[in-house]
């Protein structure tokens, strides 16, 4: 149980941090979009070879149970590669680069707020509709959980709801949605770290493509590989593996509500490290999406 929370936190952090090294690259001119997510995706997939190795090596990757130190990769396997080849699968990695791509191009047209109600929004609505479809019934708690998270991620973001650019604000929808299923396909078993790690070796070829396309306008700086680098390994390679075991012992509809805590989360990061100023609907907003989070796990309990 403790290990299940300390990843569940620590992966809500980091895809809140996510956003901010984003903003930060995008907003500075650092990294144009398509720039950002190559080399996001292809440090995630560097990085989690190389922890898969070292967990290979330490002979810690047995069993089963969701942990990240129980991870099976096939000790027959001579390289680091080749330990998580056969993991992950296609439509994860093509799920996986569909979000990190559209997130990038989006926050391109959107104030962080809206980004933030949109992606997050799409997330939600994905998972506990997937969720019901498959037989899954909240309880009255839980729903109301839901309604106040969603209420306080609304009023958090109401300033910026004003006639978002469609593109962007359909880019953003989709990258939550993508997120949202790959979320739920990790939910149905396999190991997490070679999971994550096999699908950011898959993805690393729809990366490709995507710089062969934009070749003539990608422009990044070392500050802006810096961003795109820790994104890529820290804030989604570890951050991903680990939401990926903490998943399997969630509901979706936890696992959707918990998601809405990111916006908070975001907005803390933005008042530290963007400068962006504290305002007394933060805190509001705060307590009611942790409030609702809470009442939600806690309906869930009984």
């Amino acid at each position: 149980m403790i290990k299940t929370i300390i990843y569940t936190a620590f992966a809500l952090v980091a895809f809140a941090f996510n956003s901010i090294l984003c903003r930060l690259a995008l907003r500075g001119g650092e990294a144009d979009a398509a720039g950002f997510t190559v080399v996001r995706l292809t440090s995630g997939a560097v990085a989690l070879v190389v922890i898969s190795y070292l967990f290979a090596k330490r002979g810690r990757l047995r069993g089963s149970d969701g942990d990240l130190d129980d991870a099976d990769i096939p000790a027959k396997s001579t390289s680091p590669a080749g330990r998580v080849s056969d993991s992950g699968t296609w439509i994860s990695a093509f799920l996986l680069f569909a979000y990190a791509v559209c997130f990038s191009f989006a926050y391109l047209g959107l104030t962080a707020a809206t980004g933030a109600l949109i992606l997050f929004g799409s997330v939600q609505m994905t998972m506990v509709a997937a969720a019901i479809i498959k037989g899954e019934r909240p309880t009255w708690l839980e729903w109301a959980g839901l309604a106040a998270a969603i209420g306080g991620l609304v009023y958090l973001v109401s300033p910026g709801l004003a006639a978002p650019p469609l593109t962007s604000s359909a880019l953003m929808a989709i990258a939550g949605m993508s997120w949202g299923i790959y979320t739920l396909r990790g939910r149905t078993g396999g190991e997490p770290l070679a999971n994550t790690a096999g699908n950011f070796i898959r993805a690393t070829p729809f990366a490709a493509v995507l710089a062969v396309v934009y070749l003539s306008n990608l422009r990044i700086s070392n500050y802006g590989i810096l961003l795109a680098a820790i994104s890529g390994a820290v804030a989604s390679g570890i951050g991903y593996t680990l939401w990926y075991a903490a998943i399997k012992h969630h509901t979706a509809t936890r696992a959707a509500v918990l998601q809405l805590a990111v916006p908070v989360i975001a907005a803390g990061f933005g008042i530290v490290m963007l400068g962006e100023p504290a305002t007394l609907q933060t805190a509001a907003a705060a307590a009611l999406i942790i409030g609702g989070i809470g009442l939600s796990i806690w309906g869930r309990s009984r």
